[in-house]
């Protein structure tokens, strides 16, 4: 459990310039474990994104019988091959980590081992009924308290039936749990995408040698993995966060006297909406150095203060692509010309907070005006106006809130104090030391 006393103090800043790498990509690096893990032989991981979230995913792996240690700049991970998991020893507890407990889930239930899995008290809120259904089609047993949430007792079953399931909800999760328990599975398993969500495993799938297929029928993906491949053991670069990389982004657009320069990051362009929805506000960001990187675009970013950004509409179909950036685009939100509205973000009520709730909670103890519905926020900017600030705001142990509205104090004339900000490590532990080294002023202090 995160040390609720842990405050920062976000005070104005007069400018950040400077050359900077993010943290590495946190959805790869979940995802290079786990998969280096169903590989037969040694997989090298370089710039694994090491925070607790992703650490996490390491030790249940080593309790599923994985070997895994780090060795100069890489960290080794010694594949025991499809189905070859050992049935662990005690509860795993996969603290504040979503994308943990149900890729996990996944690579679990086809296997003849049981697990019982926890999180803290956060991740404990969250619904694991999209993951309990498709999975129990394939023959696991699942059992919990209640409500389908946390601990969950998984009993994966020795004989598993391939599944085609229509992805209701679009989740990369879901859809990454139900590709993973498919790899051990006789026959084809497909997972039907009726809008498309960030493509990493499926890439990473190709990368290891899986037999995966996508085949786009009108205006849904057909994505089939077919059971048992020879998963060979692979290397992997990975690339920085665009959703870390989102932060320093916003202060360069919304900070005076600002100009950075974001080195290797990557842009998927399923994960691309935070950009374009910046560049249709009026941002002046520059993208230099294309390359790929074991299959993913990856670019710079230069990025320059930009006075009289305007309101936009961000469309419900570009949700899947921003999903973890709507936090810190409604701190850009608040300093625009005009009204930014979000739709299609029901999502984000479902995450380490009630994250619209949470947004909203704390723009509006700093003066800006905005409104919510089930699926909608809409941030009414600003614009010249000052943002007051002074507030305290409770970030309920989610990170993402937490680095928001430490960004907006960074604007606000008078300070903000953040509670809960431990909950940063999870996926960018250097963010206060690195955003202060560009010229932030934020504290660290325990109540």
């Amino acid at each position: 459990m995160y040390n609720n006393n842990e405050t920062i103090l976000s005070s104005k800043s007069f400018g950040i310039k400077g050359s900077l790498n993010v943290p590495s990509d946190k959805s790869i690096s979940h995802r290079a474990l786990i998969l280096g893990s169903l590989a037969v032989g040694k997989t090298y991981i370089k710039g694994l994104l090491e925070s607790e979230d992703i650490f996490k995913t390491l030790e249940a792996l080593k309790a599923l019988g994985v070997d895994i240690y780090k060795e100069k700049k890489y960290w080794i991970v010694h594949g025991v091959g499809i189905g070859g998991f050992c049935e662990p020893d005690n509860v795993i507890d996969c603290g504040n980590s979503g994308t943990t407990v149900r890729l996990l889930m996944g690579i679990i239930s086809t296997c003849p081992i049981k697990a019982t899995l926890t999180g803290d008290g956060s991740l404990r809120k969250r619904p694991m009924d999209r993951i309990v259904k498709p999975l129990s089609q394939f023959g696991a047993v699942f059992s919990t308290n209640f409500d389908y949430k946390l601990p969950i007792n998984i009993i994966g079953t020795s004989d598993p039936l391939p599944i085609n399931y229509d992805l209701k909800v679009p989740s990369a999760q879901v859809k990454s749990s139900i590709l993973l328990a498919g790899l051990n599975v006789k026959g084809r398993t497909t997972v039907i995408e009726n809008e498309p969500t960030r493509d990493h495993t499926e890439k990473m799938l190709k990368s290891f040698g899986a037999d995966i297929e996508i085949v786009k029928k009108g205006l849904s993906n057909y994505i089939s993995v077919v059971g048992f491949p020879c998963m060979k053991p692979n290397e992997i670069s990975v690339p920085g966060d665009i959703s870390s990389a989102a932060f320093p982004i916003a202060l360069a657009c919304i900070i005076p006297n600002s100009e950075i320069k974001i080195k290797n990051v990557g842009l998927n362009p399923l994960r691309d909406g935070f950009i374009k929805t910046l560049i249709e506000m009026g941002a002046n960001i520059k993208i230099k150095n294309k390359h790929l990187q074991a299959g993913e675009l990856v670019a710079d970013l230069i990025v320059y203060y930009t006075p009289n950004l305007k309101g936009v509409e961000v469309p419900s179909e570009r949700s899947a692509k921003m999903i973890d950036e709507y936090p810190i685009l409604s701190i850009i939100a608040a300093t625009a010309q005009g009204s930014t509205i979000m739709k299609g973000i029901q999502e984000l009520r479902f995450k380490e907070s009630d994250r619209i709730q949470a947004i909203a909670d704390g723009l509006e103890k700093n003066g800006v005006e905005i409104s919510q519905k089930k699926d909608e926020l809409i941030v009414y900017g600003k614009g010249n106006q000052k943002i007051i600030g002074g507030s305290v705001i409770e970030a309920f142990n989610d990170h993402r809130i937490a680095m928001s509205f430490a960004s907006l104090g960074s604007i606000s004339e008078k300070s903000i104090e953040i509670r809960g900000a431990a909950s940063i490590k999870t996926s960018f532990p250097n963010f206060v030391d690195l955003m202060n080294s560009l010229g932030l002023d934020i504290k660290v202090k325990s109540l």
